[in-house]
């Protein structure tokens, strides 16, 4: 990775698509996760503050690394420049593209198929 590497990565969290942006991302000694350091948010000089990536930033405060599962990982772009980190909230119906997980068997515990 480059020294001033920038990316942008959306993720699938709980009925919600996070798009934050990031120095360092790589693949975790845990498997299946992508590991991702040095959030970038807004400068706090900017006349104008968006609630949503303060409220984001305060989700992230004191986060040194996270660890996303590979298969929550919408998309991962290397960017020239930062945009606004945000938060979408799914709405009924509407679907998001992940990588297949295989493993949940798509019965219900208990049944008997």
């Amino acid at each position: 990775m480059a020294e001033n590497s920038l990316y942008k990565v959306i993720f699938y969290n709980q009925n919600q698509v996070y798009e934050v942006f990031a120095r360092a991302i790589y693949q975790s000694e845990m498997y299946g996760f992508i590991e991702i350091e040095e959030l970038v948010f807004g400068e706090r000089s900017q006349l104008l503050v968006d609630p949503a990536e303060e409220k984001l930033k305060g989700e992230f405060s004191g986060v040194k690394r996270s660890y996303i599962p590979m298969h929550a990982i919408v998309r991962i772009d290397e960017v020239d420049k930062e945009g606004t980190a945000k938060v979408t909230e799914l709405k009924a119906g509407d679907k998001v593209a992940q990588f297949p997980f295989q493993g949940i068997s798509p019965t219900t515990p208990g049944s008997d198929s």
